[in-house]
């Protein structure tokens, strides 16, 4: 585990510190499209992200290489250079879409060609567990064409997640830290020593969006674009191909007693992430209902608009940082309660727990307006929206009278087309018992002979 935990931190401050000058380069090359339609931030922000996230992954993968318990990964296995040339391949197709904006059908071609580079040095699926069958043997191209197809809607199921600021690279962390568990138990719990790549490829993505995300957390100062979401979702895709199709569950019956046993073992994760992976089921879904929406409109699969899930969110009434809060919980329930399940299959007081989180879930959901407020006693420790707004009783009186002097000019309400008799609005920053409390003295200020 301390390897682990050391390439993780090597990964995560590289790509700590590369975005800062990489934010700098793609505001010098002007990487810094317009504000479109679609797009929930109001300044135009630089993409490119994703060349700290590549660099981050290849010091990663460098680091492991020189680990006496990792190093043997890339003696024993071709996988990681398989991942690294896919994820070259990709990364530059992402970092020429974030410059130029190219054509959607040839990002598609691209993921599909990075796909198959990986598949052609090895990195593809063997073979499937089929619950109450056992071992299903693949042929080489039904493994080339599962193995191209799971890679493309993983990167795509990713890209199109990118909305929000922290969205994508929160969404994919949690679903790389449950990945990472699942797989260093059957390395090290089971002994199967053909998980080792994955459990790797996991903790170096893990590492690439935690050193991100102080970044890209709202308001955001840089994005990853598609040079960054599509490259953690091909990561996360070989991750899941490494250890679904390469690991044999016949393995898992000195274990489990048979190999029938030992597929219904591993079913709870195996069979989701084929079809397709559990751990970002949250992306894929909204991949999904993009594709129908877009059909149904008559638009193209590819055309970007507003109905992503996020969008909904924001449109229902939640800020952007509770929308995002939300699409983590979610991902974090299914991810980690999949994992969960995976260990303890065989105890139903699991499922209490997932309900229970599921229904105070959808209680987030319903409460769009709801904005929760730490006590006093810690308001140190929160951020300062969770804070109580405590405005000086003179600062309050000093902005009611700039307003009711402004009401009376030529720019107060009636003159914008609002209602001559309306009451002159409160400015930001002055909750409504300061104001009423304000308000109060405005008569005893007149008699005195104070202007408004």
């Amino acid at each position: 585990m301390r390897d682990y935990l050391l390439t993780l931190c090597i990964t995560a401050a590289v790509t700590y510190l590369l975005t800062g000058p990489v934010r700098k380069f793609a505001i010098a090359v002007g990487a810094m499209p317009e504000i479109r339609a679609r797009d929930v931030h109001r300044e135009p922000t630089p993409r490119l992200g994703g060349i700290a996230m590549f660099f981050g992954l290849c010091a990663g993968l460098l680091v492991a290489d020189h680990l006496d318990r990792l190093n043997s990964v890339f003696a024993l296995s071709n996988e990681p250079r398989a991942l690294l040339s896919g994820a070259a391949l990709i990364w530059l197709i992402g970092v020429l879409d974030d410059k130029f904006e190219i054509d959607a059908l040839i990002k598609l071609g691209g993921q599909m060609i990075a796909a198959g580079v990986m598949v052609m040095q090895g990195l593809t699926i063997l073979w499937l567990p089929i619950p109450g069958i056992g071992t299903v043997g693949l042929t080489q191209w039904q493994g080339t064409l599962l193995t191209v197809a799971l890679v493309v809607l993983t990167i795509n199921a990713v890209n199109f997640v990118d909305g929000l600021d922290g969205l994508a690279a929160g969404m994919v962390c949690l679903a790389a830290a449950a990945f990472f568990l699942y797989a260093y138990r059957i390395w090290f719990g089971y002994g199967i020593e053909a998980a080792a790549p994955a459990t790797l490829f996991a903790a170096v993505l893990m590492g690439m969006c935690l050193g991100f995300l102080p970044h890209n957390m709202h308001p955001a100062r840089i994005f990853m674009g598609d040079s960054g979401s599509m490259l953690i979702g091909l990561v996360l895709a070989a991750s899941a191909i490494s250890i679904t199709g390469q690991v044999d569950p016949d393995a898992l019956k000195i274990f489990e007693g048979s190999t029938r046993r030992a597929t219904h073992a591993a079913l709870p994760v195996f069979i989701p992430l084929l079809l397709p992976l559990t751990i970002i089921a949250i992306p894929m879904a909204d991949l999904v209902l993009a594709i129908v929406r877009r059909t149904w409109n008559g638009q193209s699969p590819f055309a970007a608009d507003r109905g992503h899930l996020h969008h909904r969110l924001l449109e229902i009434g939640h800020s952007h940082s509770r929308a995002v809060l939300i699409m983590y919980f979610w991902s974090a329930l299914i991810a980690f309660g999949t994992l969960t399940y995976s260990v303890h299959s065989a105890s139903m007081w699991i499922m209490l727990p997932i309900v229970a989180l599921s229904a105070v879930g959808l209680v987030l959901l319903l409460l769009p307006r709801f904005r929760p407020r730490a006590p006093r006693w810690a308001e140190s420790f929160v951020p300062p929206r969770y804070r109580r707004r405590k405005v000086a009783p003179q600062a309050a009186e000093e902005a009611l009278t700039a307003v009711g002097a402004g009401a009376g000019t030529d720019a107060g309400p009636a003159a914008e087309g609002g209602d001559a008799g309306e009451w002159p609005r409160v400015p930001a920053g002055v909750n409504g018992a300061t104001a009423i409390g304000a308000r109060s003295h405005l008569p005893e200020r007149r008699k005195a002979g104070t202007p408004n």
